[in-house]
């Protein structure tokens, strides 16, 4: 019986240091101090953030369209004003008199800025949409008046360079065609009309627009409310529509159109009108709180 109870003792004994072991090895390879303050989970990187646009685009909006300016108008009797107005926007150095011939006549009417494409290395491109006036030709024969001058929309796409701070054109621009109409869109939303509350407010909706048009929208409107008066010479010919549209509440929204004498012409228009519901001691009524010009 002693001679068992040693070779028990013995192997409780091996047992145990090869459980001791363990636990050291396991400490050389995690660490101690993890058992007791398990390491906290890496932070979640910051979201990425979007930048603006790095590229001065109103720079260079202004002073492509300052340049077409300069650019698209010339007069053979003083050409030296057309190269000094382009040596404002050109490299020192550049010789602005070339590509024209110093011949004709050209004013610019209006210019206006458009798309900032940008082609890297600091460059960009910047459209610039122009109405020109082209004086007519001088009639071949002298008894028939010469041609009338021509109004036309040009395009000019100007290439310009953001240096040392400041945007620059960096050479010739390129006259390009203007669209004839916009692209295909899909049909606008339609709203469902109120036809009961529509008849209810016409009466109300063409009382206004007779008072928007001298001035006194303020005298029919909803107490709060201020629309500014119509420039003068504008005469209401008639509300040839007025819908409202669906809904609840005190708050509706309608569409008008609108038939206006201007001068010997006459003119369709669209307005959204907003109408509020306004209580008192006697009654209730609908009066405009709001107006605005075209569909939504």
């Amino acid at each position: 019986m002693l001679q068992e109870e040693k070779t028990g003792t013995r192997a409780l004994v091996v047992t145990g240091r090869i459980v001791l072991w363990v636990v050291v090895g396991l400490a050389v390879i995690t660490g101690v101090r993890s058992w007791f303050w398990p390491s906290q989970p890496a932070p979640a990187p910051p979201p990425a953030v979007k930048q603006g646009p790095t590229y001065p685009v109103q720079d260079a909006q202004l002073v492509a369209t300052r340049f077409a300016y300069s650019y698209l108008t010339w007069d053979e009797a003083d050409p030296d004003q057309r190269a000094k107005a382009l040596a404002r926007d050109m490299p020192k150095g550049t010789d602005t008199t070339a590509g024209w011939n110093s011949k004709g006549q050209q004013t610019v009417l209006l210019a206006q800025p458009g798309a900032v494409d940008e082609l890297g290395d600091n460059r960009a491109r910047v459209h610039v949409t122009v109405l020109i006036n082209v004086p007519g030709e001088p009639a071949k024969d002298k008894k028939k008046d010469p041609a009338p001058a021509q109004r036309k929309w040009v395009g000019l796409e100007v290439p310009v360079l953001n240096t040392a701070g400041r945007i620059v054109v960096t050479g010739e621009p390129g006259i390009v065609g203007v669209p004839a109409s916009g692209p295909s869109v899909t049909d606008q939303n339609t709203v469902d009309g109120d036809v009961e509350l529509s008849a209810q407010t016409q009466s109300t909706v063409e009382t206004f627009f007779t008072e928007y048009a001298k001035g006194e929208a303020d005298s029919v409107t909803a107490p709060g409310a201020s629309v500014p008066p119509l420039p003068d010479g504008m005469t209401l010919q008639g509300i040839q529509s007025w819908n409202v549209d669906q809904g609840k509440g005190s708050d509706r929204t309608g569409t008008a159109v609108v038939r206006w004498q201007i001068g010997a012409a006459e003119l369709e228009q669209t307005y959204r009108v907003e109408l509020t519901r306004v209580a008192s001691a006697a009654a209730e009524r609908w009066q405009v709180a709001e107006v605005h010009g075209g569909t939504y």
